[in-house]
Formats: C-alpha cells, structure tokens, sequence
C-alpha cells in the first residue's frame, strides 16, 4: 500500500505547520523591523498598534524610540503587570524582554492633528549598558530619554542614569548611590548635531535623525559636547536652528555602549500666533539692524575721513549696548518698547560723544571709548572659540575680568598711534555690523560673537551653559564677504588719510579763532553777518508779517465836486 504524500511532503507539511504556529501580524497591526526606520502617519484620536516578531534569543532589551517634528505623541507599552507610557515629540520606552520572548505589541496615539512620524527599534545585548535603568526621579522603571529644556538663552539637556547589562530574565543590579554599585563606572558623552541653516522642513529633520540614533552613527557624525559623569548639560540656545542631541553610554570594563533615545529642538514654537519658528526675525529689529548696517558700511570706508560721523557711530554703539542690558534686567517691557528706546538712548550717546569732541578735542580719551568697542568685538571673538568653554569661565568674576582685560588691552596697544586704531575700528566694526545686519535676513552663527555675550549679561545661568554653534555653507561665505569688506575698507582709508592730517584740529578753538577773525577783520564778508540772535529775531519779524492783513492804499474817501 503506498502513501499518498510523497517522500518530501512530509517536511513540507511540517514548515507549514511550524509557520502557522509562529505569532502573525493581524490585520490593522503596522509591523516593524530590528534597526529599520519606518516612516508612519498618525490619525488623531486613533491609535497606531505596531507588533515586533521574531525577536533574536541573544537580545536582551530594546529601544523604542518614534520621533515627530513638533507634535507630542503618546507612546504606550503594554505587558503583564504593567502599562508604560510617556508623551513628547521624541518619545521612548526600553523593554526588558524575558525569557524565549520574541514577540510584542506597543500602541501610539496623537490627539492634536494628524502627524508624521519616524520610528526605529534599536536592539542591545546582556553586555551593553541599559540606558536609564537607574531611573529614579521619573515616572518610567527605566526612562532612557533624553530630556530637553530650554528658553531664549540655553537649553538643559538631562538623562536618567544608565545601569550596566544583565541577562534576560535576571533582576537588575542594584542602583544604590554608593560608590561600590556597578553603575558608577559608567560614563556619558553628550553628543550635538546641526541640521541646515535655516531649514525648518520635515523631510531634512527625518534623514538627519538616522544620523543620531545607534552608537556608530552618532559618534561618526555628532560633535561631542564633552565626556562627563552629570546627568545633565547646558548648552547655548539658538533660535530657529535645528539641532539633535543624544546622549551614548559606555561600559569600560566590558567595552560596550549603548545609546539613549534622540531629541532634538528649534528653539522656536511652530504652533505659536506671534513669534513662532517662521516669524523670529521681526519687522523692527530688522529695521534697526539694517539701519545700522548701512551706517555700518559708511564708516568702514569713510569713517576717519568724516570724524563726527564716526564718532557718533560709536558713541551710538556703547550707550545703545549698555542701556538694552540695564533696561531688560531692570523692566519687564516688551521687546520692541525696549529695542526703541535703546535706539533713542543710542542717538543721545552719539551726540554726546560729538559733543565731546567738539567741545573738548581730546584725542586720547575719543581713542579710549573707540578702543574699548573695538576691544569688545575682539574679546568677544576670543570667548566665541572654545576658550570660552573652560570651567574657570563659569565663574562670573573671573570671566569679566578677563573679557574686560582683554577689552583695555585694544586702546594700550595703539596708544602711540591713534590714527591706526580709528581706521581699524572702523574697518572691523563697520563690517561687523554689515554681518549683522545679513543675518536678519539669512541665519549665520557669525551674529553670536556678540550675541553670546549680550546673554551671558542677561541671563546669570547662561555661565554654564557650552557655547557651539554651527558652522556651515553660509558662515564661510559670510566670512569672505566680511573679510573682503574689511581689509578694503581699511586699505582704502589708510590710502586717503596718508598724506591728511593726523586728526583735524580742536573744534571748539577753530570755531573761536573764527568768530574772533570775523570781528575784527572788516574785509571778510562774514564780519557784515548779525549776531545769531538779531537773525533769529529778524527771522521770526519776517514770518510775524505772513499773518499781518495789508492796509489798502490811495485815497479812501470821495472826491468833492
């Protein structure tokens, strides 16, 4: 008698009822892969079931990690005896995974608007380190999110402690704050990434994140912020600039990593009605700016030709700074009642400074207050590189000292020579302020010279915050156009003024040596002019007679026959 299945049907029949055993996706389940980034869209009020199959027995735990542009998601993980769940654009949760476990389900959700959102699941070992498995001040047993604070001058990146890898099914090691347990020997390296200059699209934040996700990529195209043992940094705030961050752990006794889930930030709101990502560069500070952009452009070329002109430049400079510091740590006033009246302070700074010279023609003590902007702009340069990053920086008092010394530095050096530094003040500050005016217009991390500066005298926690900012196609052009301006600017002053005088003479004794000519000397026509107080009086009779009604003339009465 013969069997009606054949020799191989037998193993056949049997993959086919191994297979049928195996767990299956069901239909309204979205499946996902270890490593691959998938890009889902969200419904709002409608939840997204995701299922994970066919888990490798040699993995321990994974990360779970959906990333949108700014809308919060809610991302739920659902086993025996317990609900996770947390709520972000970057939400994340780490699953334990047990024993011959090799399949789950999670569930997201978003309840503002219909969202698009990448998402990847990023698998570790029994010897990598867990990130967040000491988390103690969250709401999550292991929270390995990357938290992300920030206003208008740092952000506060902060993380859960790691704990170190353990086999499945095995209790966690202990995260007792003693130095004995085996977390300590963890370490954390913060890493940062710049997205464009200025691109706020959806479509270049998404290629990036797969950039800044596994530990291989991160170190390969993040920049580090620095090795350290806290669990939380500051770094300087940019508004309207993309930036990813994350944070990897390394075990140095297994020589093993891991990385925290990624977030990233704008600095900016995009749902806000006023001053939101698209909206930060307002109509006024781009009016003033480009005003004194093109001052700016004048005095780099012409500045020590029409001396007044400069020098009401920079006295504009030094109050119109001073007084947008005082009024901002002193008011709670908006911002454009403040910008316009540090323009105003500005034009009585200027005039001052003119008055002085005329009045007085001190050389020396206009070379001063010229030196110390120029001394601000160069001091300012030297904190802008990674010199301002040192520890002994974040104390305030040593920081002011140096940046001031720095700053009286200028003045000393080109004592001896005045003229010199004047056409050099005005070639770099001029051009300077051609820069700034640009980056009202198109963003470049040239502005933070002076910008970093200005929040680090506004903010008193910005000290610790790291400075780094990006350095992209637009700076480098930026740089060439300042340069270019620069050095032509001072060139071509240095080959007018050569054969001029040093500095024209005392204004106030001109003006009196004239007027004593003029009395005296019967032949010079400006002898003949009145006083000015007889041609004002003269000039107000002339205007009375406008509203005088003219009397007729001739006879008035009728001729008598």
């Amino acid at each position: 008698m013969y069997s009606v299945l054949g020799p191989g049907s037998v193993g056949w029949v049997g993959l086919f009822l191994f297979q049928l055993a195996l767990p299956q996706t069901l239909p309204g389940q979205t499946e996902f892969e270890l490593g691959r980034f998938q890009e889902i869209t969200l419904i709002r009020n409608m939840s997204l079931e995701a299922i994970m199959l066919n888990i490798p027995e040699n993995v321990t735990f994974i990360t779970i990690q959906v990333h949108a542009q700014y809308a919060d998601m809610t991302l739920s993980l659902k086993i025996p005896e317990n609900v996770s769940s947390t709520l972000s654009p970057d939400p994340s949760l780490l699953l334990s995974l047990k024993p011959r476990e090799s399949t789950f389900t999670w569930h997201l959700q978003t309840q503002a608007q219909n969202v698009t959102a990448m998402s990847v699941i990023l698998p570790y070992t029994a010897r990598d380190p867990v990130p967040g498995g000491c988390s103690l001040g969250s709401n999550l047993t292991i929270d390995p999110n990357v938290h992300l604070e920030y206003n208008m001058y740092e952000a506060t990146i902060s993380f859960a402690p790691a704990n170190v890898g353990y086999t499945r099914g095995a209790a966690p090691p202990t995260c007792e704050a003693t130095r004995q347990a085996p977390h300590w020997r963890l370490q954390y390296n913060v890493y940062q990434y710049f997205l464009p200059e200025g691109d706020l699209s959806e479509t270049v934040l998404f290629a990036s994140l797969q950039k800044m996700a596994e530990v291989h990529q991160v170190e390969a195209n993040g920049v580090k912020l620095g090795g350290q043992d806290e669990t939380s940094i500051r770094v300087t705030s940019i508004r309207g600039q993309g930036v990813i961050y994350n944070v990897i752990v390394k075990d140095p006794e297994m020589n093993t990593s891991a990385a925290y889930t990624l977030v990233h930030m704008y600095g900016c709101s995009f749902t806000a009605k006023v001053d939101n990502c698209y909206t930060l560069r307002s109509s006024s500070t781009r009016i003033f700016f480009v005003l004194v952009g093109l001052y700016g452009l004048f005095i780099c070329f012409f500045g020590h030709q029409y001396l007044k002109i400069g020098l009401f430049f920079f006295g504009f400079i030094i109050l119109a700074f001073l007084s947008f510091v005082l009024i901002m740590r002193t008011s709670s006033l908006g911002y454009s009642v403040v910008l316009s009246l540090t323009s105003a302070l500005g034009y009585v700074g200027g005039g001052l400074m003119v008055v002085i010279w005329w009045r007085f023609g001190s050389v020396p003590l206009s070379m001063l207050l010229i030196g110390l902007v120029l001394g601000f702009l160069l001091s300012s340069m030297v904190i802008f590189t990674p010199v301002g990053n040192f520890k002994v920086f974040q104390d305030d008092s040593v920081f002011w000292v140096t940046f001031m010394g720095l700053a009286l530095l200028v003045p000393l050096l080109f004592f001896s020579c005045p003229r010199v530094l004047n056409i050099l003040a005005c070639g770099i500050i001029g051009s300077y302020a051609v820069i700034l005016a640009i980056h009202t217009f198109v963003f470049t991390s040239l502005a933070y010279i002076t910008l970093n500066i200005l929040k680090r005298a506004l903010n008193d926690d910005f000290k610790v915050a790291y400075s780094n900012v990006p350095f992209q196609k637009n700076d480098f052009i930026l740089i060439s156009v300042w340069m270019v301006l620069l050095v032509s600017g001072v060139i071509f002053q240095f080959a007018r003024e050569k054969d001029e005088l040093v500095f024209p003479p005392h204004p106030y004794q001109t003006w009196k040596r004239d007027r004593e000519r003029r009395k005296t000397n019967v032949l010079d026509p400006s002898h003949h002019v009145p006083p000015i107080k007889e041609r004002v009086r003269n000039a107000l009779a002339t205007f009375n007679q406008l509203f005088i009604r003219q009397q007729p003339v001739g006879e008035q009465t009728p001729l008598l026959l």
